[in-house]
This record gives structure tokens, sequence and C-alpha cells, in this order.
């Protein structure tokens, strides 16, 4: 299953799929870590003298962590809870960049605890008042400054970080906190990340971001790394073109230009998007005056991307029922709750199971439990077993940590 640059949904086995829903029932997650490793490996390929991490957000589990970890990809984290994840990964913190927005008080402290036993560990900081906040706390260690470079990328506009002053020390000002900083810490590199799902339509704002930093690594030059983010996209719609990383990593070579320091690069949704697949049951068919509803027992608390984004998800009906359009909503109490409107995906049956494409990254990640709905299990696939790497959450499970005390 692991295929080329590009893994369409077509591709799934769709036998399979059924019969994983079948034996695990739904909704449930399935990801196949050979396409995890096969990604990771291709980044690689591409970038051979780059240092790459894995952009841990886009899926945070064990055996993800530990797949992306034996293909040789280091871990950045963006708080102290996927800092713990990577470390019970077997990640040590010399593979560890933390890499924190406004980080709570409880992460920092975590994070200082973690350098206090191995000062391997890097911490990336976007603001000056972090860097007093470290300081308050002892730390003198492995420094990266994040730079906001005012270009931005990416699939929405609420993903684009590199133009959103919430991200980084601005631009024109990065060279004086870098000279400030080394007075108390060893600043080793500079970070910037453009945003999340850059498409090829996209990399001349991903070039121009590169080229900035490239600029800035060499006025204030003696650093170990420059970091220029990840956010490389992968085709959700049949009709878009694969993300060619060698172009990528082409440009990326030639807009940095002569630097003294390495090359770093941070994918997360590349690595795992593809890979994953969300498996959900038609329990509801309801004619309605200008399309036909399809409830299905998954919903924007299992899979929430098309809520918050808008954002498209291919989409299949596992059994050939021909192109008539479709609305596909989910089961909860709110009219964002749909994963396609008017979309020609055929005519369901009740209990007809139907996949969604690309789930692997930010899927089960921005799972929720709105309207006390218990998250999926999910199913990873290796060397041709299945096998549960996330239990379905029960009713008893939602109230296991509250409280009735005085």
């Amino acid at each position: 299953m692991s295929g080329g640059d590009v893994r369409r949904l077509a591709d799934w086995d769709r036998a399979h799929l059924r019969s994983l829903a079948a034996k695990y029932g739904t909704p449930l997650y399935v990801i196949d870590l050979e396409r995890v490793r096969s990604n990771a490996q291709r980044v690689c390929r591409a970038f051979p003298d780059a240092h790459i991490q894995y952009a841990v957000k886009a899926h945070t589990g064990h055996t993800v962590l530990k797949t992306v970890r034996e293909a040789g990809l280091d871990a950045e984290c963006a708080s102290a809870g996927e800092v713990a994840r990577a470390f019970d990964a077997g990640y040590g913190a010399n593979d560890i960049q933390y890499t924190a927005v406004n980080p709570p008080d409880k992460d920092l402290d975590y994070i200082v605890d973690c350098w206090r036993e191995n000062n391997a560990l890097t911490v990336t900081v976007g603001a000056r008042d972090t860097l007093l906040r470290l300081s308050e706390r002892g730390y003198d260690g492995r420094l990266c400054i994040r730079v906001n470079p005012g270009v931005g990328a990416g699939h929405h506009e609420m993903v684009q970080t590199g133009k959103d002053a919430k991200f980084g020390v601005p631009y024109n000002r990065a060279a004086d906190v870098v000279a400030e900083a080394r007075d108390y810490f060893d600043v080793i590199g500079l970070h910037a990340h453009a945003g999340s799902g850059i498409d090829v339509d996209q990399l001349e704002n991903h070039r121009e971001l590169v080229q900035r930093m490239g600029t800035l690594a060499r006025e204030v030059g003696d650093l170990e790394f420059v970091d220029v983010g990840g956010g490389f996209g992968v085709p959700y719609r049949k009709d878009e073109p694969p993300f060619d990383l060698r172009v990528v990593a082409d440009a990326t070579r030639e807009a940095i230009g002569e630097i003294s320091a390495q090359l770093a690069i941070e994918p997360g949704r590349y690595i795992v998007a593809d890979a994953g697949v969300l498996l959900t049951t038609v329990n509801t068919i309801k004619p309605a005056p200008k399309t036909t509803i399809v409830g299905v027992d998954a919903g924007m608390t299992t899979l929430l991307r098309p809520a918050l984004y808008d954002a498209f998800h291919p989409m299949a009906i596992l059994a050939d029922r021909g192109d008539s359009p479709i609305t596909v909503t989910g089961p909860i109490c709110e009219s964002s709750d749909v994963f396609c409107t008017d979309r020609p995906l055929g005519t369901p049956k009740r209990d007809d199971v139907i996949a969604i494409g690309n789930a692997g990254a930010y899927g089960y990640e921005m799972a929720s439990t709105y309207n006390s709905r218990p998250r999926p299990a999910e199913i990873a696939l290796a060397n041709g077993t299945n096998r549960i790497v996330r239990q379905r959450e029960t009713l008893a499970d939602l109230t296991r940590l509250e409280k009735d005390e005085p």
C-alpha cells in the first residue's frame, strides 16, 4: 500500500477497509505505518543534507512516532505533552526541539526540568518575554529564535503562520533579539514557518521566506542550523498534482544561499496525511428539498477540519452506488457538522461504510468529546497485520476524571 509520491483514496483496498469497519466498528481511524515510513524516507532522499524533524502535532500516536523515529526523523514539539510523547516513543533530548507559542508556565517548568536532566534539549522562543521567563527558571541552554518573516502560505488563512504576528519575533528586530539572547543563552539556530498545507502554487512564498532567513543567518552568523519550517502539502483533490519534493528541495537550497549553518526542515502533514483514512457508517438517509442528507456516525468531533477550515477531504462509499449528489453530515448538534455538500458519491444505503481520505494529519489530533461523544478507535496497519493502537473511548471514560466532592 505504500505507493509513490501521492496516494489517493482510490488506492486503498476497499474490501480490506470494509473488513476493518466490520471487525472494529466505526467511527474508526486507520493509519498505515508502511506509508508513514515511505513518506519519511522520500523526504530524506529529497533533503539528504538537511536536519529533518517531524512536526509531532500532525499525529502524536505512539506507533506513528516510533515509526518516524526509526525512519531517521527527529521530533519538533509544540507543547510539553508532545515532548513527553516523544520521550515515550524513544526519542532522546538531543533529538527534540521544543517550539511552543506563548508557552504556559507549567509547560516551561516541565521543559526546564527535562533540560536539567539532559542539556542537549533545544528550546525555540518567539518572544522576548519568553526569554525572560526561561532565564527566571535558570535556563541558559540551547536556544533557537523563531522569526516572523512576514510571509505566509497554506491551505487556509487560519494556518498561514508566517505572516501572523502571534508567531515569532518580527523580522526587523530578530538580529537585535539574537544579540541580546547570546548574553544569556547558547543561541544555536533560527526558525521560521510559512504555514500548513503549502501547495505548488505557493512555492514562491516559501522561497521568499527561505531567502529572508538566509539573509538573516548571514547577518547574525555563528549558528548550527536555520530551520525554514515544513507545511509541505498533499493533494486532497484527485485533480491536484503531488507536491514535488525535489523541486521544493532545489528551490529551498537555492533560496537560502551560502550559509555556514545546516538547513533544517520540519514536515508533519506530508508524513502522515495520506497514510490515514477515517471510516464511518451511514445511519440515516433523509430526502430534503434540495439534496439528500446522509447521516453518519462520525462528526466534527471525529474530524474537525471540514467544519473548522471548510477543508475538502476525498470521500467514497465502499460499495458502488453510482454518482448521485449527497450531503454527508454527522450527529453533532451544529450546522457546521458537515463533511461534504452535494458531492456525487452515489446512492448510499443504511449501514454502508464511507471512507474519508487524507485523515492521517490533524484528524485524531483535533478530535474532541463535544456533545459528550467518545473519541474513536484507531487501527495501525503494518507488515500485513492490523492492531488496535488507540482504544475506543466509552461513555464511562467521559466522566472518569470528574469529581463530585466539596
